[in-house]
């Protein structure tokens, strides 16, 4: 009845010990020559450590999340099943098999360089579900990198665990301005979770296009936020079989009454009103008047969900490139001083990554302000679960014919389009076109007159 010691390999020269992370195999397992039985990680790398010998696993000398010291014996091999660990030393790898441990298990050691970029923050004292190796943690201690951004970093190790080049990436990202926060990644991590649709369609009945990679290329890693968005447009379009219709709207009456009130509001409000808060007026009157707009499909596709609320999302840029939706909660009972400092604030706090993650959920219809980019229209997906999203083109000057009591004539005027893509299992043609041209009409009856 032979019994095998297995001990830690020496994984680098400066490695001198290793967390079990992962047993592969359980007590009463057989294993195989090279088959894993173990995954670890250490300041260097995360690693599989293979059997060098053939048998049953009999005993785990440490539990997940151990220490173990290189060359000191972490489990024991049996050639029978059912037996018990001897109490006499058993016999320990001969220098071949030793050999074949190491060279296993050994892996490259690279260079450790990072970039100061805020006040140092202790992550070990914090409790958190994922495990990250010493030297993680020792690089987000040095780099300030909280607990909570430590686990929204997308990792590329073992079982996505994070690594030391995955934390090294993010830092170069950050300090560009092109990484999302944690705080953002969590907060649209759960929005999606809750949106989450269930989708026909398998991921393996979608062709995926092989894309060629020419010398010159860059290749760019998309951080966790843009792949999250990703993911939920690609649901959207599989979802909801998508529809836009558009119209022309004359807001001329709208750029001359703000032009003409915006200093007077900004000294009495402390507030700049923009266009936004306008277009939410106008959405929300046309959403009391087609209420069908505002609703929800539910999982099963079979009921319509119809909102008491009218919360709408507001798509806001980040310096990132990315995209966050706030929402303003029960927006019909604001009037437009209350509306523009909601918008304002949301605004602000969204490009500070300062947004809670109240702030981002339970929308029932979306405006994206495709005209801040100079656009004159735009085909906008659909935020999910809503059936509706309307895009704003930018305000250009174009000659028009203008209706008078003394006839037609030509006049300036401020044109901007209007587009509105809906989800055609439950919104019409007919009232989607509706809807939009209501959304409209508003813009165009705005009182230059009107009191602030």
């Amino acid at each position: 009845m032979a019994q095998q010691e297995l001990t830690m390999p020496k994984m680098g020269e400066s490695v001198m010990e290793a967390t079990i992370t992962k047993w592969v195999k359980n007590e009463g397992d057989f294993v195989k020559v090279d088959e894993t039985i173990v995954e670890i990680a250490t300041d260097k790398v995360d690693s599989e450590v293979p059997s060098p010998f053939e048998g049953y696993l009999i005993k785990k000398l440490y539990k997940e999340g151990d220490v173990v010291q290189v060359g000191n014996p972490f489990a024991i091999l049996s050639t029978e099943k059912n037996t018990t660990v001897s109490s006499t030393p058993v016999s320990t790898p001969t220098n071949g098999e030793v050999k074949k441990q190491e060279l296993s298990s050994s892996v490259a050691n690279t260079n450790v360089f990072s970039k100061t970029i805020g006040h140092n923050t202790s992550v070990t004292a914090e409790k958190s579900s994922k495990f990250f190796s010493p030297l993680v943690k020792t690089i987000a201690k040095q780099e300030g990198i909280s607990l909570q951004e430590l686990e929204s970093i997308q990792g590329t190790g073992l079982h996505g665990r994070v690594t030391k080049n995955d934390v090294l990436n993010y830092l170069e990202k950050k300090v560009s301005g092109n990484v999302a926060t944690g705080q953002q990644i969590q907060t649209v991590e759960k929005e999606l979770s809750k949106t989450e649709t269930k989708i026909t369609t398998s991921s393996a009945d979608i062709k995926k296009t092989l894309v060629p990679i020419h010398p010159g290329d860059e290749i760019i890693e998309m951080d966790r936020m843009r792949k999250l968005i990703a993911e939920h447009m690609v649901m959207s379009k599989h979802v909801s079989p998508h529809v836009t219709s558009f119209v022309e709207a004359d807001v001329t009456s709208i750029v001359l009454w703000r032009e003409k009130i915006k200093k007077q509001f900004e000294k009495r409000e402390n507030q700049k009103i923009t266009y936004t808060p306008i277009f939410i007026e106008c959405v929300v009157k046309a959403l009391k008047d087609f209420p069908m707009i505002n609703v929800s499909v539910d999982e099963t596709q079979t009921k319509i969900i119809k909102r008491k609320n009218i919360n709408i999302g507001m798509a806001a840029a980040l310096p990132s490139g990315n995209l966050i939706v706030p929402v303003i909660k029960n927006a019909d009972e604001k009037n437009l001083i209350g509306l523009t400092k909601v918008v304002n604030d949301l605004a602000q706090r969204a490009r500070e990554n300062k947004l809670l993650p109240d702030e981002i959920q339970g929308g029932t219809f979306t405006l994206t302000n495709v005209g801040n980019f100079g656009n004159v229209m735009g085909t906008p997906i659909i935020n999910q679960p809503q059936v509706a999203i309307l895009a704003t083109g930018t305000i250009k000057k174009k000659p028009a014919v203008i209706e008078t009591l003394q006839g037609d004539m030509i006049g300036i005027r401020h044109f901007m389009f209007l587009s509105l893509s809906y989800d055609h299992r439950v919104v019409d043609g007919a009232l989607g076109g509706s809807f939009l041209r209501r959304v409209a009409d508003y813009l165009e009856a705005w009182d230059i007159n009107r009191e602030i």
